[in-house]
């Protein structure tokens, strides 16, 4: 592994660009990879959110001990894979489990708390039972999961010192009945996250996909920062490490290209409106969102808002509503303080 290790203050997005982006193959030696680890005194969890996946988590924990295969002899890449199960109707913890996974319902970490409010909630909650030194989180719903989902994206942050949190980069194909667009997916990330990260964050505009569910950090920062519930998530996650490591502690790695279920239009609708309250709640908070003057704003907008979504139907014209609530949970560390 040729990495250079120098350390960087990246002032802007083009030059932390230059200097933190890199390619799957660069650590691709995984038996090297783990000496590094084993080096380093460091354990990985690697956490896989899922809901309704039983036809590709199977194959994705097949491809992660496959990896493990691949190491040193008591030196494995990934010391923990947990599967955080949002109670699926079609077997997903049953396939999760007999793969080797260690497998929990999300509405069973922190009962205390209630239900869990989605992907966002279920990731927060799997720090309290994550046992590794770096967390890693990868989504299940991946189709011909590869092995550097896992060695790429735990590259960086084994081998830079600098680095603490690494993103995962890739290509979106659209497949559209027979078509097929090389570049066509990631329709949320393209509309809603890059345009409002240029504008308001444009220290983030250099991430190839800002909103990749495939991302590690050492497990201290991760319960360092809050994380909002739902699909505000990744755009949450992405800001606060921003503003607690800095640009020079964060990284990219290119994986080539990643095929996920394609969504509905409408449903992609109530995403964008997702990423747009994260950061808008951010913003905010850092006394750049002056909302005084607008009299109509609920306070609690940022927590709990209706989302009206008007839609042509064969039916006639129809308005549907749906209330989109954000959570944002705590740092972990102050849960873990009081209990």
């Amino acid at each position: 592994m040729n990495i250079d290790e120098s350390f960087i203050r990246p002032q802007d997005a083009v030059e932390w660009f230059k200097h933190r982006s890199y390619g799957h193959d660069a650590f691709s030696d995984v038996r090297a990879l783990a000496e590094r680890k084993r080096e380093l005194g460091l354990s990985v969890s690697l956490v896989l959110p899922c809901r309704n996946v039983a036809d590709t988590i199977g194959g994705i924990v097949e491809q992660i001990h496959a990896v493990n295969e691949r190491t040193p002899l008591n030196s494995p890449l990934i010391d923990q894979i947990l599967a955080v199960d949002a109670d699926s109707e079609d077997g997903t913890a049953r396939v999760a489990a007999s793969k080797g996974a260690e497998v929990y319902s999300e509405n069973e970490l922190m009962p205390n708390l209630g239900g869990a409010h989605g992907k966002g909630d279920a990731m927060w909650r799997s720090l309290s039972v994550a046992t590794g030194d770096l967390v890693m989180y990868v989504d299940a719903d991946t189709q011909d999961f590869e092995p550097q989902f896992v060695y790429g994206i735990l590259g960086p942050i084994l081998s830079v010192p600098q680095v603490r949190f690494v993103k995962a980069a890739f290509r979106r194909p659209f497949k559209s009945d027979e078509t097929l667009q090389v570049d066509g997916g990631g329709r949320v990330t393209e509309l809603s996250a890059k345009p409002l990260f240029n504008l308001f964050y444009p220290e983030l505009s250099g991430f190839v996909q800002p909103l990749a569910g495939e991302f590690v950090a050492d497990a201290e920062l991760f319960r360092s920062i809050p994380f909002m519930t739902g699909y505000a998530v990744e755009t949450s996650v992405l800001i606060d490490v921003l503003k607690k490591a800095g640009l020079g502690a964060m990284a990219q790695v290119d994986l080539g290209a990643r095929q996920n279920r394609h969504q509905p239009l409408r449903d992609l609708s109530r995403m964008s409106y997702a990423v747009l309250r994260a950061v808008a709640r951010r913003l905010r908070q850092d006394g750049r969102l002056n909302q005084a003057r607008d009299t109509n704003m609920p306070d609690d907008f940022f927590q709990l808002s209706d989302y009206h979504h008007a839609v042509a139907t064969p039916d006639g014209l129809q308005i549907q509503e749906y209330v989109e609530e954000i959570v944002e949970r705590p740092p972990m560390t102050e849960i873990m303080r009081v209990s």
